[in-house]
């Protein structure tokens, strides 16, 4: 249980790892995330269930190296097992026929958005997918998607791939081109969230969106993932992690987000000065 089957790297600081773990593999729906302990010294963290097979008894997560415990992760190798891995946790995205679906993804949240996008298309949804990146060298699981597709967007900050520009600018012409959608599910950085559903819903659009919180146990208890939802308080580990988009308060939960930068910065570079240094 919990052995690392295949590790791949995707770009710079973003990998996928396929682990051993047949009875997350068995249960798991689209929307649903694990917490994570890579050592038995590390911080537990959450990622998203990208992909499974129940037969063959394997679940896919994705990550981005951005602090101690990702790093951590990332040391790991194939044949190695991760400390502790719990899941699946939250509540699954809600799935049925919408009709015409918009599914926006930025940087690592492509992800999680990808479960999604398969999940709305098996159940006979006309798909955008709308993907978002720095550049053309941190894109991920384009090909994957465009399988679940029906239509395929792509908008790098630098313009080396698709549309330069942002998710936000794609999809606004989306709509001036005369596309209409019934769905559209956001998945990205705190701030391109809030600024792409901005758009979606003054579009008249439903939008879903999957929070990413500071969260440490996963079941509601610590509280660290607290989220404001349409003025009450909300757990994002089984309060969602996807919430409707115009109750959020974002402003209060881009705070929250930054309350730990500075300590999560010192860990990572305390890490970094230890790498390759004899004990």
């Amino acid at each position: 249980m919990n052995t690392i089957l295949t590790k791949e790297k995707l770009s710079e600081t973003v990998w996928r790892y396929r682990l051993h773990s047949p009875r997350i593999a068995k249960k798991r729906l689209a929307g649903q995330f694990v917490i994570i302990r890579p050592t038995s010294e590390s911080e537990r963290i959450p990622l998203t269930i990208a992909n499974a097979d129940a037969a063959l008894g394997w679940i896919e997560i994705i990550f981005q190296v951005v602090g101690k415990s990702t790093m951590l992760l990332a040391d790991l190798n194939v044949g190695e097992k991760v400390s502790d891995l719990a899941g699946p946790l939250g509540k699954p995205t809600h799935i049925e026929n919408f009709g015409r679906c918009v599914c926006i993804g930025g940087g690592v949240g492509i992800a999680p958005l990808f479960p999604i996008i398969c999940a709305l298309y098996k159940a006979g949804n006309d798909v955008t997918a709308i993907l978002g990146a720095r550049n053309s060298g941190l894109l991920m699981l384009e090909d994957e998607i465009k399988l679940s597709a029906n239509r395929i967007f792509i908008a790098t900050d630098d313009g080396s791939k698709g549309t330069k520009g942002f998710v936000s600018d794609v999809f606004k012409n989306c709509m001036a081109h005369g596309d209409r959608f019934d769905l559209a599910v956001v998945i990205g950085p705190a701030i391109m969230m809030k600024v792409t559903t901005e758009a979606t819903l003054d579009a008249g659009i439903k939008t879903l969106v999957s929070l990413n919180p500071i969260m440490i146990d996963g079941t509601g208890m610590c509280g660290g993932c607290r989220v404001s939802v349409g003025g009450e308080t909300k757990f994002a580990c089984v309060d969602g992690p996807e919430f409707d988009a115009a109750k959020i308060d974002w402003d209060e939960m881009l705070t929250r987000l930054g309350s730990y930068k500075s300590f999560e910065a010192y860990a990572r570079e305390q890490h970094a000065c230890k790498m390759g240094v004899a004990p």
